[in-house]
Protein backbone atom coordinates (compact mmCIF):
# COMPACT_ATOMS: atom_id res chain seq x y z
CA UNK A 1 0.00 0.00 0.00
CA UNK A 2 1.39 3.43 -0.87
CA UNK A 3 2.05 6.05 1.76
CA UNK A 4 -1.08 7.81 2.95
CA UNK A 5 -1.45 11.40 4.05
CA UNK A 6 -4.08 12.87 6.37
CA UNK A 7 -7.00 12.60 6.55
CA UNK A 8 -6.24 8.98 5.58
CA UNK A 9 -4.25 6.43 7.52
CA UNK A 10 -3.75 2.70 7.57
CA UNK A 11 -5.71 0.80 10.19
CA UNK A 12 -4.04 -1.10 13.02
CA UNK A 13 -5.38 -3.94 15.18
CA UNK A 14 -6.31 -1.28 17.76
CA UNK A 15 -8.93 0.03 15.29
CA UNK A 16 -10.95 -3.20 15.41
CA UNK A 17 -14.01 -1.61 17.06
CA UNK A 18 -14.36 1.05 14.34
CA UNK A 19 -13.79 -1.56 11.65
CA UNK A 20 -16.55 -3.74 13.10
CA UNK A 21 -18.86 -0.72 13.07
CA UNK A 22 -18.10 -0.01 9.40
CA UNK A 23 -18.60 -3.63 8.34
CA UNK A 24 -21.92 -3.64 10.20
CA UNK A 25 -23.04 -0.43 8.44
CA UNK A 26 -21.87 -1.50 4.99
CA UNK A 27 -23.39 -4.97 5.25
CA UNK A 28 -26.72 -3.49 6.37
CA UNK A 29 -26.79 -5.80 9.38
CA UNK A 30 -25.61 -8.99 7.65
CA UNK A 31 -22.30 -8.98 9.50
CA UNK A 32 -23.99 -8.64 12.89
CA UNK A 33 -26.39 -11.45 11.96
CA UNK A 34 -23.44 -13.73 11.15
CA UNK A 35 -21.41 -12.67 14.20
CA UNK A 36 -24.43 -13.39 16.41
CA UNK A 37 -24.66 -16.90 15.00
CA UNK A 38 -20.93 -17.42 15.54
CA UNK A 39 -21.01 -16.03 19.08
CA UNK A 40 -23.80 -18.41 20.09
CA UNK A 41 -26.29 -18.00 22.90
CA UNK A 42 -24.96 -15.58 25.49
CA UNK A 43 -21.92 -14.71 23.36
CA UNK A 44 -20.89 -11.22 22.28
CA UNK A 45 -21.31 -10.78 18.51
CA UNK A 46 -19.36 -7.51 18.55
CA UNK A 47 -16.41 -9.34 20.13
CA UNK A 48 -16.54 -11.74 17.17
CA UNK A 49 -16.47 -8.79 14.75
CA UNK A 50 -13.56 -7.14 16.54
CA UNK A 51 -11.65 -10.43 16.60
CA UNK A 52 -12.11 -10.81 12.84
CA UNK A 53 -10.91 -7.26 12.26
CA UNK A 54 -7.71 -8.01 14.20
CA UNK A 55 -6.84 -10.98 11.98
CA UNK A 56 -3.61 -10.81 10.04
CA UNK A 57 -5.14 -12.46 6.97
CA UNK A 58 -8.51 -12.68 5.26
CA UNK A 59 -10.62 -10.12 3.44
CA UNK A 60 -11.87 -8.39 6.58
CA UNK A 61 -8.52 -7.62 8.17
CA UNK A 62 -6.96 -4.45 9.46
CA UNK A 63 -4.28 -5.01 6.80
CA UNK A 64 -6.87 -4.27 4.05
CA UNK A 65 -8.33 -1.23 5.79
CA UNK A 66 -7.85 2.51 5.39
CA UNK A 67 -9.45 4.92 7.84
CA UNK A 68 -10.36 8.55 7.37
CA UNK A 69 -10.05 10.86 10.35
CA UNK A 70 -11.75 14.22 10.84
CA UNK A 71 -11.06 16.45 13.82
CA UNK A 72 -8.80 13.78 15.29
CA UNK A 73 -11.47 11.05 15.28
CA UNK A 74 -12.23 8.15 12.96
CA UNK A 75 -15.02 9.21 10.60
CA UNK A 76 -15.09 6.61 7.81
CA UNK A 77 -13.40 3.49 6.55
CA UNK A 78 -12.59 1.49 3.45
CA UNK A 79 -11.81 -2.21 3.28
CA UNK A 80 -10.55 -3.24 -0.14
CA UNK A 81 -8.12 -5.49 -1.93
CA UNK A 82 -7.22 -6.84 -5.36
CA UNK A 83 -9.16 -9.81 -6.70
CA UNK A 84 -7.27 -12.58 -8.48
CA UNK A 85 -6.87 -12.25 -12.23
CA UNK A 86 -8.79 -15.49 -12.77
CA UNK A 87 -11.84 -16.50 -10.78
CA UNK A 88 -11.98 -19.95 -9.27
CA UNK A 89 -15.07 -22.11 -8.86
CA UNK A 90 -17.49 -21.43 -6.04
CA UNK A 91 -16.58 -23.96 -3.32
CA UNK A 92 -19.16 -26.71 -2.97
CA UNK A 93 -19.21 -26.28 0.82
CA UNK A 94 -19.74 -22.49 0.74
CA UNK A 95 -22.81 -21.50 2.79
CA UNK A 96 -25.73 -20.70 0.49
CA UNK A 97 -25.92 -17.13 1.79
CA UNK A 98 -22.49 -16.35 0.33
CA UNK A 99 -22.86 -18.08 -3.03
CA UNK A 100 -24.51 -15.13 -4.85
CA UNK A 101 -21.86 -12.76 -3.50
CA UNK A 102 -19.05 -15.07 -4.63
CA UNK A 103 -20.68 -15.51 -8.04
CA UNK A 104 -20.69 -11.73 -8.48
CA UNK A 105 -17.07 -11.38 -7.32
CA UNK A 106 -16.16 -14.04 -9.88
CA UNK A 107 -17.55 -11.78 -12.63
CA UNK A 108 -14.97 -9.11 -11.79
CA UNK A 109 -11.57 -10.86 -11.84
CA UNK A 110 -8.53 -8.65 -11.89
CA UNK A 111 -10.33 -5.71 -10.29
CA UNK A 112 -9.70 -3.98 -6.98
CA UNK A 113 -12.68 -4.90 -4.82
CA UNK A 114 -14.27 -2.36 -2.48
CA UNK A 115 -15.54 -4.74 0.21
CA UNK A 116 -16.57 -2.11 2.76
CA UNK A 117 -17.18 1.62 2.43
CA UNK A 118 -18.91 3.28 5.37
CA UNK A 119 -18.97 6.34 7.59
CA UNK A 120 -20.34 7.04 11.03
CA UNK A 121 -23.83 8.61 10.75
CA UNK A 122 -22.66 12.07 11.79
CA UNK A 123 -20.13 12.11 8.93
CA UNK A 124 -22.41 10.90 6.13
CA UNK A 125 -23.13 13.27 3.28
CA UNK A 126 -19.89 15.19 3.86
CA UNK A 127 -17.76 13.71 1.08
CA UNK A 128 -16.07 10.90 3.01
CA UNK A 129 -17.34 8.21 0.63
CA UNK A 130 -16.26 10.08 -2.49
CA UNK A 131 -12.83 10.76 -0.98
CA UNK A 132 -12.34 7.11 0.00
CA UNK A 133 -13.48 5.90 -3.45
CA UNK A 134 -10.96 8.27 -5.08
CA UNK A 135 -8.29 6.82 -2.80
CA UNK A 136 -9.43 3.30 -3.77
CA UNK A 137 -8.90 4.22 -7.43
CA UNK A 138 -5.34 5.23 -6.59
CA UNK A 139 -4.72 2.03 -4.63
CA UNK A 140 -6.05 -0.01 -7.55
CA UNK A 141 -3.80 1.79 -10.05
CA UNK A 142 -0.80 1.32 -7.74
CA UNK A 143 -1.64 -2.41 -7.54
CA UNK A 144 -1.78 -2.64 -11.34
CA UNK A 145 -5.49 -3.45 -11.43
CA UNK A 146 -7.51 -2.63 -14.52
CA UNK A 147 -10.73 -1.72 -12.78
CA UNK A 148 -12.81 -1.44 -9.64
CA UNK A 149 -15.69 -3.53 -8.34
CA UNK A 150 -18.24 -3.27 -5.56
CA UNK A 151 -21.37 -5.17 -4.54
CA UNK A 152 -24.39 -3.40 -3.05
CA UNK A 153 -27.94 -4.35 -2.06
CA UNK A 154 -30.55 -3.32 -4.61
CA UNK A 155 -32.39 -1.30 -1.95
CA UNK A 156 -29.33 0.77 -0.95
CA UNK A 157 -30.16 3.62 -3.31
CA UNK A 158 -28.00 6.18 -1.52
CA UNK A 159 -24.86 4.09 -1.93
CA UNK A 160 -25.80 3.31 -5.52
CA UNK A 161 -26.07 7.02 -6.35
CA UNK A 162 -22.62 7.62 -4.85
CA UNK A 163 -21.04 4.76 -6.82
CA UNK A 164 -22.68 5.81 -10.06
CA UNK A 165 -21.54 9.44 -9.56
CA UNK A 166 -18.03 8.02 -9.17
CA UNK A 167 -18.24 6.13 -12.48
CA UNK A 168 -19.47 2.68 -11.47
CA UNK A 169 -22.03 0.88 -13.66
CA UNK A 170 -24.17 -2.16 -12.96
CA UNK A 171 -23.13 -5.32 -14.79
CA UNK A 172 -24.89 -8.15 -12.94
CA UNK A 173 -27.32 -9.15 -10.19
CA UNK A 174 -27.87 -12.23 -8.09
CA UNK A 175 -30.81 -13.08 -5.84
CA UNK A 176 -30.09 -12.73 -2.12
CA UNK A 177 -30.19 -15.79 0.10
CA UNK A 178 -31.30 -14.44 3.47
CA UNK A 179 -31.97 -17.40 5.78
CA UNK A 180 -33.17 -15.57 8.93
CA UNK A 181 -31.45 -12.28 8.11
CA UNK A 182 -34.06 -9.53 7.95
CA UNK A 183 -33.45 -7.22 4.99
CA UNK A 184 -35.81 -5.52 2.50
CA UNK A 185 -33.62 -6.24 -0.54
CA UNK A 186 -34.11 -8.83 -3.24
CA UNK A 187 -30.81 -8.77 -5.16
CA UNK A 188 -27.11 -8.16 -4.74
CA UNK A 189 -25.85 -5.84 -7.50
CA UNK A 190 -22.31 -5.85 -8.93
CA UNK A 191 -21.00 -2.50 -10.13
CA UNK A 192 -17.66 -1.98 -11.87
CA UNK A 193 -15.60 0.83 -13.37
CA UNK A 194 -12.32 1.07 -15.25
CA UNK A 195 -9.33 2.68 -13.54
Amino acid sequence: MPDLAPPFRRATPADAAAMADFVHFASEGLALYLWTRTAGKGGDPWAVGRERARRETGAFSWRNTVLMELDGRIAAGLVGYPLADAAGPVPADMPAMFVPLQELENLAPGTWYVNVLAAYPEHRGKGCGSALLALADRLAADAGKRGMSIIVADTNTGARRLYERCGYIEIARRRMVKEDWQHPGTDWVLLVKPV
